[in-house]
This record gives structure tokens, sequence and C-alpha cells, in this order.
């Protein structure tokens, strides 16, 4: 349930709706906005619990019971679109923000190429996998600790946020101080071990969907991340479904729902629902027009030659004309890139 102080409320109060909530052992979640605080009772049994015994408490303006599933992901619980900061580059707000650059880190030559030309182009963030889940064993897994410390080089030559997926816990220490947004992929939306020592980092996620995942059971994976402490920017990347003409089907409704249901800001990643490179501008121009906050695109000098993902992955100047039509799209809804 979400327990919604009164403005002004004291700290006394507020500690004393914690203590209640503590007392029938349930976990709590502040939420502290500029006038005022909102307080989230966690727990699968608060319907035991009366809203009265929070509702009497001094400083208490009201209290509503929130039948979601999800709760900190919730609009009940923070009811404006929050703001997530990728080294120094906001997600959510008005300008939309364009996430580009290789599948797999190759190279220092690649990395450092694909990067200045997406950022002369808009892109704002770069991504790169160092460390890259593949469905055979036998495919390219990527650089690993090497492709990291280029990414980490990138980030400081470059002063531009850097952004690649986390497969396990333990390469958590290594990644915080190499990148600024921890992706986790779709085949770990519900590793909750992994979900909760990402939460802890102090870095943001970039949460991708499950590939049969609905959308309820994201918004129940992000408030994981959000009880550990975390910021969370959800990934729309297509779902599977008995379409076979692409590589995933690409659930754009996903972004409407998100956005009445939730907070969190939404993008989308046209790249691997496409599965093809003909077909991801036509994907990224109806993810901006459906309302997505950004999008994650995958871009390689050598798309041919690639070493992950060669078939979906933009060219130059592919991307360079999609940026163009993509910022023509924004500005008719009043946004832009």
């Amino acid at each position: 349930m979400i327990v919604e102080m009164d403005r002004g409320a004291s700290e006394e109060q507020i500690q004393a709706v914690v203590s209640r909530a503590e007392s029938y052992h349930f976990g709590v979640q502040l939420n502290r906005g500029t006038d005022k605080v909102v307080v989230a009772i966690l727990g699968g049994d608060t319907s035991r619990v009366s809203t009265e015994v929070f509702a009497v408490l001094p400083g208490v303006a009201s209290v509503t019971r929130i039948m979601r599933p999800y709760k900190l992901a919730s609009r009940e619980f923070h009811s404006r679109p929050s703001l997530v900061d990728v080294g120094g580059v906001v997600v959510g707000g008005e300008r939309l923000v364009m996430i580009a650059g290789p599948c797999a880190v190759e190279s220092r030559e690649q990395l450092e190429q694909t990067a200045d030309y997406v950022l002369s182009a808009g892109a704002r963030i770069v991504r790169g996998g160092a460390y890259k889940p593949r469905t055979s064993p036998f495919s390219f897994q990527g650089l690993g600790d090497e492709g990291l410390d280029l990414l980490a080089e990138l980030r400081s030559t470059r002063r531009v946020p850097v952004t690649s997926e986390i497969m396990d816990a333990y390469q958590l220490d290594a990644m915080v101080d190499a990148v600024d947004l921890l992706q986790v992929g779709a085949r770990n939306m519900q590793n909750f071990t992994l979900l909760r020592a990402v939460g802890q980092s102090g870095k943001p996620c970039l949460l991708k969907r499950g590939l049969a995942a609905t959308v309820t059971e994201w918004l129940q994976a992000a408030d994981y991340l959000l009880a550990s402490g975390g910021q969370v920017i959800m990934c729309e990347r297509g779902i599977r479904t008995f379409e076979d003409s692409t590589r995933f089907t690409l659930d754009l409704s996903s972004v409407a729902v998100i956005k009445q249901n939730s907070h969190l800001p939404v993008i989308v990643d046209p790249s691997h629902a496409a599965g093809h490179h003909r077909l991801v501008p036509s994907l990224a121009r109806a993810a901006v027009a459906a309302g997505a906050d950004g999008l994650i695109v995958e871009v390689h000098p050598d798309p041919q030659n690639a070493l992950s993902d060669s078939l979906q992955s933009l060219d130059f100047p592919s991307f360079g004309h999609l940026m163009q039509e993509l910022d023509a799209i924004a500005k008719v809804l009043g946004r832009s890139f």
C-alpha cells in the first residue's frame, strides 16, 4: 500500500509510519519528492492489515492499496515520470536519447571509429558488448575484460557515457568503474540475484524485456532493482511469437502500457527485434511515434564482417540518415534528439 504524507510532514511523523510498517514485518521504501513524501509499504500479505492503522497516524494525508503485482514501478508510488541520469545524459525527459554502437567490442579502432561517427550524428550514449551472451557456445563471446578496458578508455578520452551488458554479479566490481549504464539482457530479466546486485551498485540499469515475459512480469523485475535502491530504464526489444518473418515481434503497445501504468522511462531496441538492417529504420521510426524515450541501435563500420549480429547492424550512412528522420518525427511530437 501507499502512504502519502501531508506537505510539510515532519521526519518524526514519517518515521512513525515506517516504524508501524516494520512492526508488521513489512518492507518500506521512501519516495521523497520536492513537496511531499510517499511511503511504500511492501509485502506479499499487506492485505491482512487495514489501511486505517496507517491513516490514523499524524501527518498522513491518504493511504491507498496498490492492487498491481508491481509496486515501486507503479504510478501510484511515483505519479510523475522518473528521470534517469546516465553519466550526465538524462533519459525520460523532453529530449530523446539515442544509444548507439557495435553489438560487440572487437578492437580499439572499431570502437573508436563507430563511437566518433554515432556521436557526430546525434547519439548521446555509446553501447558496446564486452561480454556477449550467445545462443551457441561456439559463437564469438566478446573480448571480455579487454573489451571492458576499451570501453573505459573510450569513456575517458571521449568524455561520453557508455553502456554494456552484465551477465553475472561477479562482473559487477569491474563494470561499475568502466560503464555508466548496466544492461540486463532479456535472458537475465528474471535473474533476481543479479537484479538485486545491480540495484545496489549505484549504477542505473537498462532492463530488457524477457523473450516471453508479459509487461507485468517485466515491471515486477524492475521492482527488484528499485527495491534495492536502483534506477531503471525499461527496454522493449521484442518478444517471441509464432511470427518468423522477423527475429522477434516488436511489441510497441508495451511502450504505451508502460507510460500509462509506470513512471519509468522506456526505450526501444529495433535492432534485435528486426533481425535485419533493412527493417531497423521502420521500427525505429514507429518507436519514436509510439512515445518511446529513446532507442538503442547497433551500428558497425563494416557490418558484413562484424563478429556479432552482422545482419541487423546499420552502417554509418544508414545510421546518419535514420537520425535525420527520427529528429523530424520527434519534433512533430514536441520532442527532439
